[in-house]
């Protein structure tokens, strides 16, 4: 697999984030250590011209208004004039009927590189009806696989499904990621992170589908490296050490990864 991840760590690639209040800080950091370049910029006066020098940008819904996502939309317009990848995270979407119609608004006017979300989320913007609770996915019945497939073709955009067992899709094949913790659930902005690392790997190469897969891969590899370090002390000792072992993630550890190549 081409891991893309010492590319990220010698480029050190600037990431533009426009997301929640909820996470900023602990994105930055997590930038930081996987070896990215983090800026948060949100102000519709500058946000067209940071995403032309960032090599990707993340739109991320989780505290959305009106004015936020007319930034995102112009952010994302302009990185794609310049063919940087855009990565939109629908947090929540499928929550409120505002917050999928504005969802769906930037699904329709930018061109989104990679849609990352929980199985709910996903399932809402195409019109299923999966169970969500807050921002949180609750039970699901259906496919998760075939889920973002068909996600993937309705949107054309690589579709990321992360939960118990990860899924990436699009035209060019489909991957499920078997790495991870459950303590990741225990840390808000632990999926926020994550949206914002593939888009790191994403701007670094031209395969979405195999920066996606690493991104997500190595995201789950450090996080069951500080699961065993930290033992049963609990999410808040989990959230810092998930950082520390981002930072020490290397091309070597490529042979932990769990990923299952499925044949479309």
């Amino acid at each position: 697999m081409y891991t893309n991840l010492k590319v990220v760590q010698e480029q050190n690639p600037l990431v533009h984030n426009i997301t929640n209040q909820v996470v900023t800080n602990f994105t930055a950091n997590g930038l930081l250590a996987v070896g990215a370049s983090p800026v948060m910029a949100n102000a519709i006066e500058e946000v067209a011209e940071m995403a032309t020098i960032a090599g990707a940008i993340v739109l991320n819904i989780g505290t959305l208004t009106t004015e936020t996502v007319d930034a995102m939309i112009e952010a994302g317009k302009a990185a794609n004039e310049k063919d940087h990848p855009v990565i939109l995270d629908p947090v929540g979407a499928g929550a409120t009927s505002f917050r999928t119609a504005k969802a769906k608004q930037i699904l329709d006017e930018v061109n989104v590189t990679v849609l990352r979300g929980n199985a709910a989320e996903i399932a809402h913007l195409t019109g299923e009806q999966w169970e969500i609770k807050g921002v949180d996915t609750r039970s699901g019945e259906g496919d998760v696989t075939q889920l973002a497939k068909r996600a993937s073709e309705l949107f054309n955009s690589t579709v990321v499904i992360t939960g118990e067992i990860d899924v990436i899709s699009n035209d060019n094949g489909t991957n499920r990621v078997m790495n991870g913790v459950p303590l990741l659930t225990k840390v808000t902005g632990s999926g926020c992170l994550l949206s914002s690392v593939i888009g790191a790997f994403a701007a670094v190469s031209n395969n979405v589908l195999e920066a996606a897969t690493s991104a997500v891969s190595f995201y789950g590899i450090a996080a069951e490296k500080a699961a065993k370090l930290v033992g049963d002390r609990g999410p808040g000792s989990f959230q810092i050490e998930f950082l520390n072992q981002l930072s020490k993630i290397t091309e070597g550890d490529e042979v932990l990864c769990k990923i299952e190549r499925i044949t479309k």
